[in-house]
């Protein structure tokens, strides 16, 4: 038992240097409590087995998204364009992934669009420098023509996913969706949403659907990561056969050492978002798992297995059990924050 309580508390004294948790306070930590989260921690790790590597390090071991900037500041991309990443950070082709489904996004942040007989439903926007390449120049080179944009869905109101919903509602006249809570924040805040910011449209609510055509796409709303986070569940075709897609809208932790209270009740929104949108993938029986950033789903790596595939097995198509897997390894990771957090509080007291 010695042997282990010093090995769990080495571990969390690496984790500590990542997250900016004193060492102190991760050595004051009771056994019971290092026993806690190592639990949670290897049932995220045996949930992720191969699959979810990504997604076990950015919620189990890396430094977490802070808590939500609410600075009404103007981007630095946005005031001074040259001041934006260069493009070979970010510009990755456009794929075709199942036969009526497109991935048109980048190395690091995703978009997609959704092809049906009525038009296209796409699926965030990037950044405000690069959605005008990557979206709508994605969309040019896979065919499509971005004036059949009917709705464009915003998972979150994070300007590496609504950078270009402003640009393409104005241009094209899209129905714009988002969640009134990342509805209130982008007019509350003009200044740091310049040029990115749509004109309220569509309000989404848990379980709205928005369909087009023979597609139908179900809203969920999933909390923790924004105050309203959304993800969704729909199908897509391979070959012709009906495959059924959980698109997760938010998958980094947001919490803050300095704010524990507020950390522990965001975390606690963020695991039950988890477990709620996890029975609604299962419920439509979803055996493949998407994100808006490759760090979670592997999408850019992915696209370009698409044109090695031939008659084997599609690289986005797991299993049921396996998209279940990735929301045990996110609810697990966030338990196993919150359970430092809550001690956290114990020890500076």
């Amino acid at each position: 038992m010695t042997r282990r309580i010093a090995a769990a508390a080495s571990i969390f004294a690496f984790l500590a240097l990542g997250t900016g948790m004193a060492a102190a306070q991760v050595f004051s930590l009771k056994p019971k409590t290092l026993d806690e989260v190592e639990a949670a921690q290897k049932a995220a790790k045996d949930a992720a087995e191969f699959e979810y590597l990504g997604t076990l390090a950015r919620l189990c071991l890396l430094p977490p998204s802070r808590s939500e900037d609410l600075s009404d500041k103007v981007p630095l991309y946005v005031a001074d364009p040259s001041k934006a990443p260069p493009r070979s950070s970010w510009y990755a082709e456009p794929a075709k992934v199942f036969d009526n489904f497109y991935f048109i996004g980048g190395k690091i942040h995703s978009a997609w669009a959704l092809k049906t007989s009525e038009g296209l439903i796409v699926f965030d926007t990037i950044y405000p420098y690069n959605s005008e390449e990557l979206v709508i120049g994605g969309l040019k080179k896979l065919g499509l023509d971005p004036k059949d944009i009917k709705y464009l869905i915003v998972s979150h109101a994070h300007q590496d996913h609504i950078g270009g919903a402003e640009m393409i509602q104005s241009r094209y006249g899209a129905h714009v969706v988002m969640s009134a809570p990342d509805w209130d924040l982008v007019e509350r805040l003009p200044n740091r949403f310049k040029t990115m910011a749509p004109k309220r449209d569509i309000v989404a609510t848990d379980g709205m659907k928005i369909t087009l055509g023979e597609a139908s796409v179900s809203l969920w709303f999933t909390p923790g990561h924004t105050d309203g986070t959304q993800s969704f569940t729909f199908q897509v075709q391979d070959r012709g056969r009906p495959v059924n897609v959980a698109y997760s809208g938010g998958t980094a932790l947001v919490y803050e050492w300095t704010l524990p209270e507020w950390s522990i009740k965001n975390i606690g929104t963020y695991i039950a978002s988890q477990k709620h949108f996890a029975a609604e993938a299962k419920e439509t029986g979803a055996t493949v798992l998407i994100s808006n950033h490759s760090e979670f789903d592997s999408a850019y790596n992915k696209t370009r297995m698409m044109a090695g595939r031939g008659e084997g097995p599609h690289p986005f198509e797991s299993s049921a059990d396996w998209v279940q897997r990735y929301f045990k390894v996110t609810e697990n990771c966030a338990r196993a924050t919150q359970i430092r957090v809550e001690q956290s509080i114990t020890a500076l007291r």
